[in-house]
Formats: C-alpha cells, sequence, structure tokens
C-alpha cells in the first residue's frame, strides 16, 4: 500500500512538472519572439517603405455624446478607435497565432499618425491604466486600440433654432503621411454604438460615412469622414420658452376686460407683461453665440413682445380717446354758455345804439323772406334784429369794422382791403391732407368699443401667427 501511494505522488509531482515546463517553454518564447521582432526593428519608418502605400483600415465604436455647446460650436464625444494595418517585420508565425499586448508595446512599433482635423481638445483616458491596446497576428497584422474622449468642432445652421437639424462631423486623417505613403480606408462595418447614443436635447437621425482627398500646401492627404444627422427635440423648448411666452400675450389680454377708468391696474399690468418678454428673451439670447442672422426662436419672441406692448398701446389709446372726448364737451359747453351771455349783451347794445347807425337803402332789392337779418361783427358773434323796427326794405348795417367796405355802386362788401396772405402750397396741401384723414376716420362715441373690438383683434391674430409659424418651420 504504501509503495503505491508513493507511485501516485511520483507521477502527479510529474504531471505537474511538465505542465509547468511547458507554460515556462511558452513565455520564454514569447518574450524571445518579442526580442527578435524588435531587434533592429526602426520605429522611425513606416511597413513597406519605398512601396506600395500603406493601407490603414479604420472603425469607430460610440461610447457616448457628452455635450453639445451652440456657444462654443462644438461638440464632445467619447469613442474608441481601433486601426487596423499589416507590418510584415512583426511576423512571427504561419498561423492564426494572436499575441495581445500592453498599450505601452505601441511605443516601440511604427504606429500611424492619425489625428482628428477638426479637433478642439481630447485626451486619452488612464484609469486604472492607460486605454490602449495592441494585437498582433502571427502574420504581423496589428490591430491598434485606444478609448478617448474628444471635443470638435461643430459649425451650426441656426436659422431655424430650435426648430432645426444640425450635421456634426469627425474628420480623421494622416498629420504627416500623403496618399503615396499611408491611405486609410472605412472598415466594412465603420462604425458601432449609434444606435444606444442618446442625448439629452437631440435625436441621432442616422449617420454616414465618405472619405475623400485634401489638398493642403503641404500634399494631398486621405481624409475619412463620418457624419451624424441630428435633430434637436423640442419639448425643453415648449416648456421653457414658447408656452411661458404664450401665456404672458394672453395675460396682457386680461386688460380688455378691466374698467378703462382703472388706469394704475391696466398699466400695471401692461409694465409687467413687457418687461417679463423682456426677462425671457434676454434668457434664450445667454444661451446663444452672438450671430447677426434672425432665428426662429427671436421672430416669435419679437412678435410675442409687439403683442404684449400693443396692448399696452391700446390702452394708451382707450385713455387718450376718453379723456379728449370729455375735454371737447366742456370746452364746448363753456363756449355756448358765454356765448349766450355776449349775444344777449350785444343784443341790446344794437338795438341801443341802431337809431345812431346810417342806415343804406336798396330799393330796388324785395323785401328779405328771412325773419331775421344777422349783423356779424369782428368778434365773429351774431344777434337777431327786429325787422318790424325798419321800413319794409333790406337794410344794412354800416359799422366801422376794417373787413366791410362800401363800393362804388353802394353795395358793402366784406373782407380785408389789402391784398389777402398767401399761404405757403405745401402747409396748405400738408393742411388739407390732415383734414381729410381726420374726417375719414371713424368718430368714437363710446370708448368700450376699442376694448370690445380688441377682445377679438388680439386673439385672433395671435392664433394665425401661430398657425402660419409652426407650418412654416414644421413643413420645411
Amino acid at each position: 500500500m504504501f509503495l503505491f501511494f508513493l507511485i501516485f505522488c511520483k507521477i502527479v509531482f510529474c504531471e505537474g512538472s511538465d505542465k509547468n515546463n511547458i507554460v515556462s517553454d511558452r513565455l520564454a518564447n514569447v518574450t524571445q519572439t518579442i526580442s527578435r521582432l524588435l531587434e533592429g526593428y526602426d520605429i522611425r519608418l513606416r511597413p513597406n517603405f519605398g512601396g506600395e502605400p500603406l493601407l490603414v483600415g479604420m472603425d469607430l465604436t460610440i461610447a457616448s455624446f457628452d455635450a453639445i455647446s451652440e456657444v462654443n460650436m462644438d461638440y464632445t464625444i467619447t469613442l474608441y478607435l481601433n486601426q487596423y494595418w499589416k507590418d510584415e517585420r512583426l511576423a512571427f508565425s504561419s498561423d492564426d497565432e494572436i499575441l495581445t499586448l500592453s498599450g505601452d508595446f505601441a511605443e516601440k512599433i511604427w504606429v500611424p499618425d492619425t489625428f482628428f482635423a477638426n479637433d478642439k481638445n481630447s485626451f486619452l483616458h488612464d484609469v486604472t491604466e492607460r486605454n490602449k491596446l495592441v494585437r498582433l497576428n502571427g502574420d504581423g497584422f496589428i490591430v491598434y486600440g485606444m478609448r478617448f474622449t474628444t471635443t470638435l468642432a461643430c459649425m451650426m445652421d441656426l436659422h431655424y433654432y430650435p426648430l432645426d437639424s444640425q450635421n456634426c462631423t469627425v474628420e480623421i486623417e494622416s498629420y504627416g503621411y500623403t496618399v503615396v505613403d499611408v491611405v486609410m480606408y472605412w472598415k466594412s462595418t465603420p462604425v458601432r454604438g449609434v444606435e444606444e447614443a442618446e442625448l439629452p436635447q437631440f435625436t441621432i437621425m442616422g449617420w454616414e460615412t465618405n472619405d475623400r482627398k485634401e489638398r493642403l500646401a503641404t500634399g494631398t492627404y486621405q481624409r475619412l469622414s463620418l457624419s451624424f444627422k441630428l435633430q434637436r427635440n423640442i419639448g425643453y423648448f415648449i416648456f421653457q420658452t414658447y408656452l411661458p411666452s404664450i401665456l404672458i400675450v394672453m395675460l396682457s389680454w386680461v386688460s380688455f376686460w378691466i374698467n378703462h377708468e382703472a388706469t394704475s391696474a391696466r398699466v400695471a399690468l401692461g409694465i409687467t407683461t413687457v418687461l417679463t418678454m423682456t426677462t425671457i428673451s434676454t434668457g434664450v439670447r445667454s444661451s446663444l453665440p452672438r450671430i447677426s442672422y434672425v432665428k426662429a426662436i427671436d421672430i416669435y419672441l419679437v412678435m410675442c413682445f409687439v403683442f404684449v406692448f400693443a396692448a399696452l398701446l391700446e390702452y394708451a389709446a382707450v385713455n387718450y380717446t376718453y379723456w379728449g372726448a370729455r375735454a371737447k364737451k366742456k370746452i364746448k359747453k363753456h363756449k355756448d354758455t358765454t356765448e349766450d351771455c355776449k349775444i344777449g349783451t350785444k343784443v341790446a347794445t344794437a338795438q341801443s345804439s341802431i337809431g345812431n347807425q346810417d342806415i343804406i337803402e336798396l330799393k330796388d332789392v324785395k323785401m328779405s323772406p328771412i325773419a331775421s337779418i344777422r349783423n356779424r361783427y369782428n368778434s365773429g358773434y351774431t344777434y337777431d334784429v327786429d325787422p318790424s323796427k325798419y321800413p319794409p326794405s333790406f337794410r344794412i348795417l354800416r359799422t366801422q369794422s376794417p373787413y366791410n367796405y362800401r363800393s362804388p355802386s353802394g353795395v358793402r362788401y366784406r373782407g380785408n382791403k389789402g391784398n389777402p396772405v398767401h399761404k405757403p402750397k405745401m402747409f396748405h396741401a400738408i393742411r388739407k391732407g390732415a383734414l381729410v384723414l381726420k374726417s375719414s376716420l371713424p368718430k368714437i362715441k363710446d370708448v368700450n368699443v376699442i376694448d370690445k373690438y380688441s377682445r377679438i383683434v388680439f386673439p385672433v391674430t395671435f392664433l394665425m401667427f401661430n398657425v402660419g409659424y409652426w407650418l412654416f418651420y414644421f413643413l420645411e
């Protein structure tokens, strides 16, 4: 029994020793292989130097869209970039054996000088180690991958903001190698992870890849481009800007139902709505770049401001019409009272002094059928003369007014003896036009009519504006 136990232990020990020897030999072989590959390797020369251009394949995996800034005209994205090429100097076997090495190995071999043409700022992730890998196939085929976050420029067209869609691109290019040395191309599956990516204010409608040759001062380079079509989500702006603006405009209409004599209430409401619209407009502009052209949201906010301001002006028109009419009534009443007093005084004076005035008789003129004859003095007032006190002939009183003078035939005419003053033609035309315009305006007897019409005109006009606005921008 003891002998059997010794034989069993020896067999197990020998098998474990053989496995350790195999692993040790394999590690020694890999180390020797890598050392042998790097021996005499010139990192400064590209693969197939002096021959055909090196083909470098590319593919991207989108990890996340981090931010999109309209103010800076850029967007931030985290992605995985994989590059594929073949370096026959690193071939170590004829089978499909693969060596996965650390990212530090990339510093000992030639790698493409790939960069992002529209890059603003980028950094490679290094938690817990630098996020890089190198996979070396036995035939010398290399996979070089890394994970990084980059901020890329994206020139946005904000004419339709916030009902707009943007095209943001990733531009990949070799920095130093022209198409004579390196030609980049997209792999069969160039982009992954787009469907899973989410943005707070945008929806990714699709993506597209293309490649082109870029001619620069230092030569012609191959450029790979990935374009994302981003549709802005309107929900945030509905609750943040559009709905508050609509409610503020509707609030300004409340003044149409307030009595026109409540000046403080209507003015306070109008000024409050105007200032609120100004605050909303300022907040929207602060989140956008200072661009010269007009955006869709600018048009909406300006029109809302116009409606609010028009509601305030409407009360100004009501107030002016109301107090203007009252002032005219007071002036007219005072004038009528004054005229009545003056007429009574002048009639008494005329009756007492009529005997001292000269009478011009026109016997050829028949007696006037008018019951009374009005004698106008310089003051413009009239009084009635009793015809029963005078003979049945037409009698004209002679006065000392400079506007009445006698013709050689004995008939007295009204008017100035001198030449009339000719007013400028332009002043006459302006005055005539003003009179025509004034006569064409409707006479408003009740100021409440303005408020009644405003209750209908303002909402209908605002509704028509909204229908036209949303149809135009949604159909574009």
